[in-house]
């Protein structure tokens, strides 16, 4: 062949290589994140379908779900305090509580506000759980975005406790992901919140509130470097607050993931340590729809239904925790509600 013919080949089988590679690299990728872009919210609208089907054809009946609180701010000093012991309460939580406010109000709230609502009107509105993220500075964070720091949601904890009596909350304190414990910090929750800690005793699930008062508060630290805290002292560690969290935007997928964790959970009868469902699900890059709001409102509308599949399928006694985005009263009265049945033993 000669050397023009060979450097034809040459050209024609680099021009191919080429295009192979960008076919491989470029345009594959991208036809993919295309199609993706619009299944998803096919996906999204067939997964609502299932929840709504389930919903209509089931309800979301369950001992307790009439129940409505006359006194959100002191709905446990409503019940019982000598017949409600710890593991009984059916815990009503936030998810990122403390994100009210947090990032720019135009360009990056939308992206990283769980809660509208200060801790302190959380609280108020029901609130028992709450969830807080911390980085170095002490500031609350949510991902890359900050807000106040954390002496703020203190404050209102605080706040709250001097205008009640026989509310108990489980406040996790954790060091947000990728970032570093800020230096000290236990020894700083002893000193703001110390006269309200309620120490960690393994006896105490079984105990009647009535018998825990007045110290208010389960404080669980998760530093990420840091040492956890030790057993017996002021603050509970990482074992003590457990979940199954998954990190999907598909509301039927996390809804059967929710339950089938919880079902192989322990009876609150036998465990030691708190476990967390979260009624939420989470903004994915490959679907157009990444807002907060709009994503989470997918699965927030159905935490009843929630609450009576967990009933109907035999592990209504294995609910602890159950939080949300976006807290409104009538979720705090669905999980009041469930408390109450099971102080007066229908569940």
């Amino acid at each position: 062949m000669s050397f023009f013919g060979n450097l034809v080949d040459s050209m024609v089988s680099f021009a191919n290589d080429s295009a192979r590679t960008v076919a491989e690299e470029v345009i594959n990728p991208a036809v993919s994140i295309i199609q993706n872009q619009l299944q998803r919210p096919r996906d999204v609208l067939e997964q609502q379908q299932i929840l709504d089907n389930l919903q209509e054809s089931n309800g979301s009946h369950f001992p307790g779900d009439d129940y409505h609180s006359p006194d959100r701010k002191n709905w446990m000093a409503h019940l019982s305090v000598d017949k409600l012991t710890l593991n009984k309460i059916v815990w009503p939580g936030t998810h990122d509580s403390a994100t009210n406010g947090i990032g720019d109000p135009v360009f990056t709230r939308w992206l990283g506000e769980c809660q509208t609502l200060s801790i302190f009107d959380q609280l108020v509105l029901g609130t028992r759980v709450l969830d807080i993220r911390i980085q170095e500075d002490r500031s609350v964070c949510h991902g890359a975005l900050s807000s106040y720091n954390v002496d703020v949601v203190l404050n209102d904890v605080v706040r709250f406790l001097s205008e009640t009596q026989s509310e108990i909350i489980i406040l996790e304190i954790r060091t947000e992901f990728k970032k570093k414990d800020p230096m000290g910090f236990e020894a700083y929750l002893a000193d703001k919140i110390g006269q309200f800690l309620i120490h960690q005793d393994d006896n105490l699930f079984d105990k009647p509130i009535s018998e825990i008062l007045p110290k208010r508060v389960i404080c669980i630290w998760k530093p990420r470097d840091s040492q956890k805290p030790r057993r017996g002292g002021l603050l509970w560690n990482s074992d003590y607050l457990k979940d199954n969290w998954i990190d999907t935007d598909l509301p039927w997928t996390k809804f059967q993931s929710n339950l089938k964790h919880l079902s192989e959970q322990q009876p609150i009868s036998y465990r030691r340590f708190f476990y967390r469902v979260e009624n939420t699900v989470t903004p994915q890059a490959d679907n157009l729809v990444v807002g907060v709001k709009p994503v989470t409102d997918r699965i927030r509308k159905h935490a009843r239904l929630f609450i009576s599949q967990c009933v109907s399928r035999g592990c209504g006694d294995k609910l602890q925790i159950l939080s949300t985005d976006f807290i409104e009263g009538d979720f705090v009265d669905a999980c009041v509600g469930l408390t109450h049945a099971r102080i007066e033993g229908k569940v």
